[in-house]
């Protein structure tokens, strides 16, 4: 899509994909190569699932979970450890008074900025990290299950916050 600004169905890419691979395992370079693109089945949602696969497929995202203590200033601090990385989703619910499990989605650059150093930077901040972005059920469910039941919590309040799409926005705001 970024370079031709065309859409095609997850069965449609298949050629690309393939060839991409091929590329990749035999350090191809200087050749014109052609794949069939074929197929139009694009709705909105599958859009939506299409561009999220790509970018954890190129590199270019890290589904993370992490443990962060349930005190003041603590979200503030990941937050901090995450630096300028943009954070493209993230998911928490209460749980306990001790420490709270959040499910984070985190911009990162194949080559410049490789999701190994989000991990090991975060890990090196006393962050406990579980990598998920390889785990197809963290991908297709997991995010939808953040957080469970809230144990002692009689007057919970949902809210939801949209930040301008830049990094930092989220930071800006804490």
């Amino acid at each position: 899509y970024d370079d031709t600004r065309s859409i095609t169905e997850p069965a449609g890419a298949l050629g690309v994909a393939g060839i991409k691979k091929y590329v990749e395992q035999r350090g191809i370079s200087g050749q014109t190569l052609v794949a069939i693109d074929s197929g139009a089945n694009v709705n909105f949602d599958r859009l939506r699932h299409v561009a999220e696969r790509a970018e954890l497929g190129e590199g270019r995202e890290a589904i993370i979970a992490v443990t962060i203590p349930e005190q003041p200033g603590s979200f503030k601090a990941f937050c901090e450890a995450i630096g300028k990385r943009q954070i493209t989703e993230f998911n928490y619910r209460y749980h306990t008074d001790r420490e709270a499990h959040i499910f984070v989605g985190v911009q990162t650059h194949p080559e410049n900025d490789p999701r190994s150093a989000l991990i090991t930077s975060l890990t090196g901040q006393g962050f406990p990290v579980l990598d998920l972005t390889d785990n197809e059920l963290a991908k297709l469910h997991i995010r939808h299950m953040v957080g469970g039941h809230a144990e002692r919590v009689d007057d919970e309040v949902v809210l939801r916050f949209e930040f301008p799409e830049r990094p930092g926005a989220l930071f800006n705001f804490l």
